[in-house]
């Protein structure tokens, strides 16, 4: 479950309602989702041309860089990315606008009232409802992000128009296997017959299993490095793309970091392998320019938390919750912080890799205060601090991110707040910067 929480009381009524009749716990499988969607007229048949994109990492960025592109390009676009930050809402969005309450507690209510009794999980009924919200609004294009793998997962129903496998990592062992090549395979899971598969660089290991996997169900591959190339100009922060067809020049991404620019050129040659919806370069331009995606290297503007810590400081908060992500993290902050000290905040959830984030970002940080994250399974804050002491990284453990925040002293500070997206959510709320 999510814990999701609305201001609303007839959503609420209705995740409430969910609540008491999902298995309470994750689970995969397409037959509750096949049938929760038969009884609703199979809405996913009804879907303008998607693009389905999995990973363990970048996939929301990714997203993001598709919308930008194809709503630059003049088109509506239906997106459903997971999970939300602060708001269920930000879940679904509907021809650019994010589903408003009126809208959404009827539809929760439609789905509970025709397929409450399947027993189906509170991401199977919320991907329900979202395709429902989109077979009904006119739109041109369909974004979709996978949720949990790919081969299993809800959103595995749809009939793609390009498909997507952005950066893989060790996360959700415990459904997806052990090893890259376990994860890499499930993820893998959403080629499709005549569908194009494209990929970022992988090792070679990963690439062969994708590959196979892909042969198998028909999709033709599109890979970086054989089929599409991208990679920071020499002289300047410009990108240089180029595959078969063209050869282009685009700004840096504006989102934050090197990996970036791969989730960039990852949404480009997805929009590149597909011919129902033209995508000028200016279009792609703008992608670059103007994509944002709340809490992945975002910096908090003027608000109750920054004005915590004195004039001059900066506060970054990301929702790295594993190795790779972190790896990526540490990178970043070395170009943001620029040389200074970073202190981190900390919070972690009880089925995470603690150890690999904090080994990843230990020669980053000047210290780390870590902290619980509200409504979740967490690693104790002392644990965390523990974990972090015996790496050699000052840690203290605090009672929440207010708490941490003051003990930080009087001095300009550079904080990155880390560990989870739901963490980075109660963040943003609390500096009250709402996702819109």
């Amino acid at each position: 479950m999510d814990h999701a929480r609305s201001s609303d009381p007839l959503v609420q009524a209705q995740l409430d309602r969910l609540t008491a009749l999902g298995p309470g716990a994750d689970v995969l499988g397409l037959d509750r989702i096949t049938r929760l969607l038969a009884r609703l007229g199979d809405p996913q048949l009804a879907l303008p041309p998607v693009f389905h994109v999995a990973g363990t990492n970048g996939k929301g960025s990714t997203c993001a860089f598709l919308r930008t592109a194809l709503e630059a390009s003049g088109y509506r676009v239906h997106v459903y990315t997971s999970p939300h930050l602060v708001r269920f809402n930000e879940r679904i969005r509907v021809a650019g606008t994010l589903i408003d309450d009126a809208v959404l507690g009827p539809l929760l209510a439609e789905v509970l009232d025709k397929g409450g009794d399947i027993g189906a999980s509170f991401f199977e009924v919320t991907t329900a409802a979202a395709f429902l919200a989109f077979a009904r609004n006119p739109a041109d294009a369909c974004v979709i992000e996978v949720g949990l793998g790919g081969r299993l997962d809800a959103t595995n129903v749809v009939r793609p128009l390009v498909t997507g496998i952005a950066g893989l990592g060790i996360d959700h062992q415990a459904f997806l296997g052990n090893t890259l090549l376990d994860i890499a395979g499930e993820k893998a899971g959403i080629a499709k017959a005549g569908v194009p598969l494209v990929t970022q660089r992988h090792g070679a290991a990963i690439t062969e299993r994708i590959a196979a996997i892909a042969e198998a169900a028909g999709a033709p591959q599109f890979r970086c490095n054989r089929d599409w190339r991208l990679r920071v100009g020499t002289r300047s922060a410009n990108l240089l793309y180029r595959d078969e067809a063209i050869r282009m020049v685009l700004p840096a991404p504006t989102l934050p970091g090197p990996h970036q620019a791969r989730n960039l050129g990852l949404a480009i040659a997805m929009l590149r392998r597909q011919s129902a919806l033209a995508v000028p370069i200016a279009a792609l331009t703008a992608a670059a320019r103007d994509t944002r995606w709340p809490a992945r290297m975002q910096r908090l503007a003027a608000g109750p938390l920054l004005a915590r810590l004195p004039a001059g400081s900066a506060i970054w908060v990301d929702g790295a919750h594993n190795r790779s992500a972190a790896q990526s993290l540490a990178q970043t902050l070395a170009i943001v912080a620029e040389g200074e000290p970073v202190d981190a905040i900390l919070g972690v959830l009880a089925n995470k890799d603690a150890a690999g984030i904090l080994e990843a970002l230990a020669p980053q940080l000047a210290s780390v205060w870590t902290v619980p994250v509200p409504g979740h399974a967490h690693f104790a804050p002392a644990d965390l601090a523990g974990r972090a002491s015996a790496l050699g990284i000052d840690a203290t453990a605090t009672a929440d991110v207010p708490a941490a925040i003051d003990s930080l002293g009087d001095r300009r500070r550079r904080v990155v707040i880390l560990g989870s997206l739901y963490l980075a959510g109660e963040v943003l709320a609390a500096n009250d910067e709402l996702p819109i």
